[in-house]
């Protein structure tokens, strides 16, 4: 048998492993801790993980014994999570990325969290994101700066660009961001990644900081496709602690695994939206690449429809998106429900303490001057709304399966600097499904040895998840864009 390669495992890998005696849960964890302590403050000094389980290997000692005992405890046994430090663990500080709530610890796992305990799988460590996940660079007063591994000189996009930059650099097996405009695609785009963006109802928030009840949702940041439907699996359905999720009952299959099909493009017929390809020298390198990426598609038997329609991704973030004018209300609900020993209860109070990223004051005091309810948010809301039938009807009239486009029209930018022209808003602000896969990457540079990589979104109608995964599934197996970067090389450890 060949030795076990930690470096891009996967789901299946590791569970082969250990049915067969060759791999331990321990030894798996010792090997990503092993990176970690080489990569994340040392070598690139990635700066993406803000506090690593201290009980991880007593926890994969117990399951190993679980899997002697009783083989495989569920469908993720002995998988390594890093979870986004905005998803509430009970026995892990859940901080936001902010130093107003510096260890604090909540009394109770998020719902997701749970689920992946049921699963058998193991939380890793918590990793950074841009401060109450309000921007896209993963900047945080609690850890500073992450690093995209591919170029140190750049960001690995955001808000959940922790995870991003994590699972890319192979700190774990298995990642969850949330999205509220780009935040699972955006780092899925610039490290090389599949991220999915659920339809909103699909995944529970319960548990996790809010920013915008009406876009918010969380997904898996994995290395391939596989192992994200496998995540998905485990945390998608009812929740009675979030009422969106009713939308999900009888919408979600006995298993998404089943669309894991090589064919899966075959006879599809997918839109490329023209006005969310950019037309200046600094679009090049994403243009090309997601045009050759939509050849691939077509050359696996999809039909490629261009469509012509006018949509402007800016105006939806600065006119229709409510992200900004639900912060301060719908995070106050979560700060509100902390418990008496808890630094701060509302943003009001977050703003007074002074301990937050000066990158962020602007929007928290740009929050406070906005709210729900009123004329601005409900014209929103209707634009919401009618953006929704708009793309409804688009699919309708060509007879198209998704949409395609690149997640953002230009490279991920530089460290210091901000995202721009960031398609991925349309799922959000609409809150049907997209998945971001790898594209491929720009021409290697200095300080991209490799590329930076460049991400491709699939968009599709709401719960068409499935639909989505067989178009990802078989792109990805056609092209096999994937590739670690050489910031964080194999240590050999085990």
């Amino acid at each position: 048998m060949h030795p076990f390669v930690i470096e891009e495992a996967t789901i299946a890998q590791v569970h082969q492993r250990m049915k067969d005696g060759t791999l331990t849960c321990r030894k798996l964890v010792e090997n990503y801790l092993a990176r970690i302590e080489a990569y994340d403050q040392q070598g690139p000094k990635l700066n993406s993980v803000i506090s690593i389980n201290p009980k991880a290997l007593d926890e994969a000692e117990a399951l190993d014994r679980n899997c002697i005992a009783r083989g495989l405890s569920g469908p993720l046994h002995g998988i390594p999570v890093l979870l986004k430090d905005n998803i509430n663990t009970h026995d892990m500080p859940t901080t936001g990325g902010s130093l107003s709530l510096e260890g604090f610890t909540p009394e109770q796992d998020a719902f997701i969290t749970r689920k992946f305990r049921e699963s058998g799988a193991l939380i890793l460590a918590k990793a950074n994101l841009h401060e109450f996940a309000i921007w896209g660079e993963t900047i945080s007063s609690i850890l500073g700066q992450t690093l995209n591994p591919y170029d140190q000189t750049r960001t690995p996009g955001g808000s959940s660009g922790g995870t991003g930059a994590a699972i890319a650099a192979n700190f774990g097996l298995v990642g969850i961001g949330t999205d509220t405009v780009n935040s699972i695609r955006s780092p899925a785009s610039a490290n090389n990644l599949v991220g999915i963006r659920p339809t909103i109802g699909l995944v529970s928030r319960d548990g996790i900081l809010p920013y915008s009840f009406t876009q918010d949702t969380a997904g898996p940041i994995c290395r391939t496709v596989e192992d994200a439907v496998r995540v998905l699996d485990v945390i998608a359905g009812y929740d009675p602690a979030d009422d969106q999720t009713a939308w999900s009952i009888g919408r979600k299959p006995t298993s998404y695994g089943a669309f894991l099909k090589e064919s899966g493009l075959k006879d599809k017929r997918l839109g490329v939206l023209e006005s969310f390809f950019g037309t200046d020298a600094i679009h090049n390198e994403t243009n090309k690449a997601v045009k050759r990426s939509i050849e691939a598609m077509k050359d696996q038997g999809a039909e490629i429809v261009s469509l012509n329609e006018t949509i402007d991704s800016g105006y939806l973030v600065d006119e229709v998106s409510v992200h900004t004018h639900e912060l301060k209300d719908h995070l106050n609900v979560y700060l509100g429900a902390l418990p008496d020993h808890a630094s701060v209860h509302s943003v009001e109070e977050v703003l007074a303490s002074g301990k937050y990223h000066p990158g962020i004051e602007e929007n928290l005091k740009q929050a406070m001057a906005l709210s729900t309810g009123t004329p601005e948010y409900n014209q929103r809301l209707a634009e919401r709304s009618r953006l929704q039938t708009r793309i409804m009807k688009l699919m309708a009239d060509g007879r198209l399966d998704a949409l395609v486009y690149p997640h953002q029209k230009q490279l991920v930018c530089g460290v210091g600097r901000s995202q721009k022209e960031r398609n991925g808003v349309l799922g959000s602000v609409t809150g049907f499904p997209a998945i971001c896969v790898q594209a491929g990457f720009s021409t290697p540079t200095a300080t991209a040895p490799i590329g930076v990589p460049i991400g491709m979104e699939i968009l599709g109608r709401p719960f068409s998840e499935a639909t989505l995964i067989e178009i990802a599934y078989g792109f990805e197996q056609a092209t096999h864009h994937r590739k670690p970067p050489f910031s964080a090389p194999p240590l050999r450890v085990y």
